[in-house]
């Protein structure tokens, strides 16, 4: 756990007992805060309250007295679509709102660093798509060199229950837009810079909203070293505004299907092959081709932002290619849950907007694929340059009907559930095709979480293959 420093004898109100929420309660706590704890579920009060937290319901009147902080989890909006009430009375208090995020960078460094050979290092990744492939892939490199390294955040363990660094230590965190709009600290050492696509717009305000989150990251936080996609008009006008010239090589700029080269520092993929460039010259060069664990182009662009911010650790290219090769993906992200009779089975239930679908769609040149759901904002339009990969959709959801409708010329049966549509699509599947659940859609009309519609695909296909 990392104790939260600056707060020894106040008090700290936490909303939201998730996840982070309770984390960041115990290490208030561990550091000498007082934290008063609500949340709008009583199962959740009533495991903060058997742990020995005291509960106040903090919208009444008088809801923030004494209080000299409040900390949100991610997932209560604190702007758009509307401010939560909690969050609006904090405001006409005059409480400082933060989340776990702010409270970890504040309280990240220790005394005892001073002892240490090499000071622990933050790398943070956001972005719209690939940040927990990304992150994971930082991760399974430092640890693969031997690294002491820690994975944190929007994936994997909270980051107020990780444990301090030690010498040379690692701490990898993942961070979604709605961490990064809050914090009030964001002092990361490698920050990186995926990608940008339509996302939680409504919890943004909009496009404008959604990338200023992601970038005040990199505005706020001063990272000794930026990694930045910019394959989109928002990464190049970033690593523009992070950039001192064109030979600035704190910015390392990455792209998957473009070739860059130039004074600088940059890492790119083109046709199967991963590119280091630096100072002028080619330095390192890693066939992505074989690496099983990271298919398509949008993978290749992963390993490129986490080739890049390894490279900014210091990490040699040759120690990187290996464990790219031991690199086994992450579930519910391009994964191999079944192959038979020549066809591979892929769960990409991550897959939840229009640009990550495409993404998985044009990995794969002839696709069976289970899509829908959930629709977004902004239609299905953005599909259509997968679509010629596509031999047919079988389509899930509450709106499979409508979703059908949303994919001109693409053959498509409407399944409504995943059983029928896995069955359907096994039985069809020919030598050399690929079923791929890859939804575009959110999955809350059917499935409580992706994780869970991941896990029911895997289940109908193991099932239905006889095992």
């Amino acid at each position: 756990m990392i104790p939260v420093q600056g707060f020894e004898g106040r008090v700290v109100a936490v909303l939201g007992l998730g996840r982070s929420g309770l984390s960041a309660a115990r290490a208030l706590r561990e550091g000498g805060a007082v934290a008063l704890c609500w949340d709008d579920n009583p199962a959740a009060r009533e495991a903060a309250a058997a742990e020995g937290f005291e509960l106040r319901e903090l919208a009444r009147a008088g809801g923030f007295d004494g209080v000299d902080r409040l900390v949100v989890s991610p997932g209560i909006p604190h702007l758009y679509p509307a401010p939560n009430a909690v969050v609006a009375a904090a405001w006409d208090a005059g409480v400082p709102v933060d989340n776990d995020i702010g409270l970890f960078f504040r309280s990240l460094g220790q005394g005892e660093w001073d002892m240490f050979d090499t000071p622990p290092r933050v790398v943070a990744v956001t972005g719209s798509n690939g940040k927990s492939t990304t992150s994971a892939l930082i991760h399974h490199i430092l640890t693969s060199s031997g690294r002491d390294s820690q994975l944190a955040g929007n994936i994997g363990r909270g980051v107020l229950d990780i444990d301090p660094p030690g010498d040379g230590g690692v701490v990898v965190l993942e961070l979604s837009s709605y961490q990064t709009d809050l914090a009030r600290a964001l002092t990361p050492d490698v920050a990186v810079f995926t990608n940008l696509s339509p996302d939680h717009l409504d919890r943004h305000g909009g496009m404008g909203g959604y990338f200023a989150a992601k970038r005040r990251l990199f505005s706020e936080g001063g990272p000794d070293r930026c990694v930045i996609g910019v394959d989109e008009a928002e990464g190049r006008y970033l690593a523009n505004q992070m950039s001192e010239g064109a030979a600035d090589d704190r910015v390392i700029r990455v792209s998957s299907g473009t070739k860059l080269s130039g004074p600088g520092w940059d890492v790119f993929a083109r046709k199967g092959f991963l590119t280091e460039w630096r100072k002028g010259r080619q330095v390192a060069s890693i066939d992505l081709r074989q690496v099983r664990g990271l298919p398509g182009a949008h993978n290749h662009q992963n390993a490129c932002a986490a080739y890049a911010a390894a490279r900014a650790l210091g990490v040699a290219p040759r120690v990187v290619e290996a464990a790219f090769m031991s690199f086994e993906g992450l579930p519910h992200r391009s994964q191999i849950v079944a192959e038979a009779g020549g066809v591979a089975y892929v769960n990409d239930s991550k897959a939840t907007n229009v640009d990550a679908a495409l993404k998985a769609l044009q990995a794969f040149p002839k696709v069976r694929w289970i899509c829908g759901g959930l629709m977004k904002e902004g239609g299905l339009g953005g599909l259509a340059p997968g679509f010629p990969n596509v031999v047919k959709a079988y389509v899930i959801g509450r709106e499979a009907a409508g979703f059908a409708l949303g994919l001109p010329g693409v053959e498509a049966e409407v399944c409504t559930d995943m059983e029928t549509a896995v069955t359907r699509a096994i039985a069809e599947a020919q030598p050399g095709e690929v079923v791929l659940l890859a939804p575009a859609a959110a999955s809350f009309d059917q499935y409580d979480n992706f994780e869970q519609r991941g896990d029911d695909f895997a289940a109908k296909v193991r099932a239905g293959l006889g095992g």
